[in-house]
């Protein structure tokens, strides 16, 4: 099913108003399917991304109150958030809160930045950066289920 089909489901289904507009749509991460049942379990209610690469690409930053349509590993939608808040801060400044609410591993700071790191450095070689925690900056995102199939 495509992305845009779902949301239309969603909202004919009176979860998502009419007047509601998708962001976006895709899959989080090296572990789409874990992520996106995490999401569906309530467990994952933030996320991280690198700031620099949306700067690289144009791309434009995730705004609060929009809604995006997560994918599992099949690029097939499971459910669809809702954002209740966006921040860039600097990647240093991401703290244990933030950390627990993104439900992966042991929830821990500690964790998240191992992950984090080896994650984002990564994701920055594949697009010809080098990542740098002194000097990222990471967009926080937080957000709640409005729907599931």
């Amino acid at each position: 099913m495509q992305p845009t089909t779902f949301f239309k489901e969603a909202q004919a289904a009176g979860a998502i108003p009419q007047t509601a507009r998708l962001q976006s749509s895709y899959q989080f991460g090296d572990e789409a399917d874990q992520l996106a049942q995490l999401i569906i379990a309530g467990k994952k209610t933030a996320t991280t991304s690198l700031y620099e690469l949306y700067e690289k690409d144009g791309d434009e930053l995730p705004t609060k109150q929009a809604y995006d349509v997560i994918l599992d590993g099949r690029q097939q939608p499971v459910a669809i958030i809702k954002n209740d808040d966006v921040q860039v801060v600097d990647y240093l400044a991401v703290d244990a809160t933030h950390a627990f609410a993104e439900g992966e591993g042991d929830r821990t700071l500690q964790a998240w930045r191992t992950a984090h790191d080896r994650f984002f450095a990564e994701e920055c070689q594949a697009e010809g950066l080098q990542f740098d925690p002194a000097t990222a900056r990471a967009v926080l995102e937080t957000f709640h289920v409005v729907y599931v199939r």
